[in-house]
């Protein structure tokens, strides 16, 4: 099962005593906060979680799957995400 937004919401609403309103406003609030970083470029590093950080494609030779025709795929910026060491333990049933 995917963790949504809702799932999100509906987890901080019955931890907390915030009600889901106010849980809304905090996971949009904080995804807010995430994409303004990542898109001044600014890596995004949560302790004990893991780390986003914008990396820089360079144009590349692709092939169109449905034609097979060659192409050229234009330079473009990504996010990527390196959990933290204290996350893999954790996952890996050490932590």
């Amino acid at each position: 099962m995917a963790l949504t937004k809702a799932n999100l919401i509906k987890s901080i609403c019955d931890s907390t005593d915030l009600t889901k309103q106010e849980s809304l406003s905090t996971v949009d609030s904080f995804f807010e906060v995430i994409k303004r970083s990542l898109e001044s470029e600014e890596d995004v590093m949560i302790s004990g979680f893991g780390r986003f950080c914008v990396k820089d494609k360079k144009e590349r030779r692709g092939r169109n799957p449905q034609t097979g025709d060659d192409m050229m795929m234009d330079a473009r910026r990504i996010v990527t995400f390196k959990c933290s060491n204290i996350m893999k333990a954790k996952m890996n049933g050490k932590g």
